[in-house]
């Protein structure tokens, strides 16, 4: 989530997920991906900055709790024709 600063000077905080584009003509529109579009203070370099600081957070908060990165678990398949043979 990032907190922005709309014209009015009250703040609201969006999901940086729902982001679909940035643009500036000349006040800056966050336009999100229900196409709701939202005018805010911030020009699109600085809601990027955000973005990237609040994912790089995110990240390292992640690192942090475990200790390590993630690592895929190892997945064993099983045939349906396997199963029913150690029934018998």
């Amino acid at each position: 989530m990032i907190r922005l600063t709309r014209l009015n000077n009250s703040t609201v905080t969006i999901n940086s997920d729902l982001i679909k584009f940035v643009e500036e003509s000349p006040d800056t529109v966050v336009t999100l991906l229900n196409g709701e579009k939202i005018l805010v203070r911030e020009c699109a370099d600085q809601i990027v900055d955000l973005v990237v600081e609040f994912r790089r957070e995110l990240f390292s908060a992640t690192v942090t709790w475990s200790g390590v990165r993630a690592k895929a678990l190892p997945v064993t398949c099983i045939s349906p024709h396997a199963h029913k043979e150690s029934e018998r």
